[in-house]
């Protein structure tokens, strides 16, 4: 089985868990993938990092699923946030149709946020953020942890968090 790991990561934590993951899957890995460096694999491993809802670089696959027909697909995406169940739930609905989300394994791993990291148009939309925030008066712990986050950067990676990845992967895993 050809396996690649696909990715696009715009502050670093994605690329970390890409190269984690090939390593441990002896595999390649592509940064920034066009659809011809992908199809010719039999399973695809694509992550990205998740902005504002979204996920970077996702349309990729799901655009692109009849062409990717008969692979095994994985998808990982990578935030700042803890990654609590009902929330991965919310933005897994918007990434994946409930019909994609039987065939494709999915995957969350906490990153991390360093503000220095960020692209400038990225640092413009956290400034609006942060002043969003900083208006708050009665601020939940994970918006007070977001704004500490911007004066001391966090990062929450940890090549432990693959290991379910890595399982569905090699098949211990439907």
């Amino acid at each position: 089985m050809k396996t690649i790991v696909a990715y696009r990561s715009k502050s670093g934590y994605t690329k970390k868990y890409a190269q984690w993951i090939a390593e441990e899957l002896g595999c390649d890995i592509k940064e920034n993938p066009e659809l011809s460096d992908i199809s010719g694999y039999d399973t695809i491993i694509y992550g990205g990092g998740m902005y504002a809802g979204g996920f970077n670089g996702g349309k990729l696959i799901t655009k692109n699923l009849d062409k990717l027909s008969g692979k095994k697909i994985a998808l990982f995406a990578v935030g700042s946030n803890p990654g609590r169940e009902h929330e991965m739930k919310v933005f897994w609905d918007r990434v994946l149709t409930a019909e994609q989300q039987k065939t494709i394994g999915y995957f969350y791993l906490r990153g991390g946020f360093d503000f220095d990291r960020l692209t400038a148009s990225d640092k413009v939309l956290m400034k609006m953020l942060k002043v969003k925030l900083q208006k708050t008066k009665e601020r939940t712990e994970d918006e007070q942890g977001m704004l500490d986050a911007y004066d001391t950067p966090v990062d929450f990676t940890d090549r432990k968090n693959i290991a379910e990845l890595i399982a569905y992967v090699r098949g211990s895993q439907t």
